[in-house]
């Protein structure tokens, strides 16, 4: 893995044509854009103004590029001092977060896991010190993270996987009963703690104790990660592959598909009693015209942001007039236009939300008063579809003040692509 300096603008003559050999069929694809759902960004904003600077207005900067994946990059986390990505040639790689100890990795291996299978999505659990991985063989691994690697000039040691999920003793427990089969395809039966299919998103519980993967098989299960037992699976949840995952602090489950809806769902009890059953639909949100192929919840779960192949990454909020809050109503407020092509992947912190896109560009958004948004900048460089994104305040910035000033915010954003980089961006935000 090298690093290279990476100047702005980074424009290309010709756009490659990505591979989709492990991409759900509809991804890629654009369809028009929603004429029904009004904008919540002006035209000019969506267009994005890119004048000369304004020591008023946003500024970004590509500040690095890490180079060397010889295969796509499909997945991007940030845990502790670490950015870890995933690779679809099933490669997991490990990098300081702070672009200016990337240079100290120039020389290393960075890859600290390898398996089969594309990994698809990755989550981290920094209290029990695991990571675990989502792979397109239809198996979830759990790796136990090495607590050495804090010294960047030090190459990474390899992580051991501890747990491939199914476990054989959950396996082995359903393998007798004929109740704990389910038809998977014609003439053909498994038990129901596999996936069948590509498992495309993880997500873990605030509190730790429950892991979530989404699968194209249309399901999604539970895991319990003291023990990796399988707990709950909710079959034909959708009628599509499901795309994305993402979990709310209240115990919302919000689930994306290519069938075009979402779908919340609540668990019936808290508690570590878990119960068969424990989770039950809510709400269908229905209002993209396309395959909806990413999710991602504001800090506080009040705002629900979805991006799909309609080019439209639409804005729900829980419903201030719902007589219970705790049956999950979600209200669509409008839409964020601006992208040529399909959404493929989201991230949010604070009340900037960025996007990546089919297009090759990342767009940065901003939250503003009475429900409206702004485009406070396009980032341009990658040569083929951003597919991951991770974002952070950028804690080297104003004196290490977690990236905040009267000024304004400094946060640092790193995006994946199929054109086998990551671009590590640092974007200047004024106070309002």
């Amino acid at each position: 893995m090298g690093l290279l300096p990476c100047p702005l603008p980074c424009h290309t003559d010709s756009e490659l044509q990505s591979p989709s050999d492990s991409l759900s069929p509809s991804t890629l694809s654009s369809q028009p854009s929603l004429p029904s759902v009004p904008s919540l960004t002006s035209p000019s904003h969506q267009q994005h103004d890119q004048s000369l600077p304004n020591p008023n207005t946003a500024q970004h900067l590509c500040i690095a590029t890490i180079e060397g994946h010889s295969s796509y990059v499909s997945s991007l986390t940030l845990a502790g001092k670490f950015l870890y990505s995933g690779s679809s040639n099933s490669e997991i790689s490990q990098f300081c977060r702070d672009p200016f100890g990337l240079e100290s990795n120039n020389s290393v291996d960075n890859v600290v896991a390898l398996s089969d299978g594309a990994v698809k999505s990755l989550v981290v659990d920094l209290e029990q010190d695991k990571l675990f991985s989502a792979h397109q063989d239809n198996k979830i691994r759990v790796w136990k993270i090495n607590n050495n690697n804090n010294d960047y000039n030090t190459p990474n040691q390899k992580y051991k996987c501890i747990a491939t999920l199914p476990t054989l003793n959950d396996r082995f427990s359903r393998f007798f009963s004929a109740k704990n089969y389910v038809k998977v395809r014609r003439h053909k039966k498994c038990t129901w703690v596999h996936h069948v299919d590509s498992i495309s998103a993880l997500a873990i519980s605030k509190d730790g104790s429950f892991l979530y993967s989404a699968s194209w098989d249309r399901s999604f299960k539970i895991w319990r990660t003291n023990d990796f037992k399988c707990l709950e699976s909710i079959g034909n949840a959708h009628d599509d592959a499901i795309n994305a995952l993402v979990l709310s602090k209240d115990g919302f489950v919000y689930t994306g598909s290519a069938d075009k809806k979402i779908k919340v769902w609540k668990r019936k009890q808290a508690g570590d009693n878990y119960k068969e059953h424990s989770h039950s639909l809510v709400a269908t949100l229905e209002k993209h015209k396309s395959a909806v192929n990413a999710l991602a919840l504001s800090s506080d779960g009040s705002v629900l942001y979805s991006g799909a192949c309609d080019r439209s990454i639409l804005v729900w909020e829980k419903d201030s007039e719902a007589i219970d809050c705790n049956f999950g109503q979600m209200v669509l407020v409008g839409a964020l236009r601006g992208h040529t092509k399909a959404i493929l992947c989201l991230a949010v912190v604070s009340d900037l939300v960025c996007s990546g896109s089919a297009d090759n560009t990342v767009r940065i958004w901003r939250r503003g008063i009475e429900k409206s948004y702004s485009c406070l900048g396009v980032l341009e460089g990658h040569r083929r579809p951003v597919k991951s994104l991770a974002v952070a305040l950028d804690g080297n910035n104003n004196g290490g003040k977690s990236g905040s000033c009267d000024s304004g915010t400094s946060y640092l954003v790193y995006s994946g692509s199929l054109d086998c980089d990551i671009k590590v961006w640092q974007i200047w935000v004024p106070s309002l």
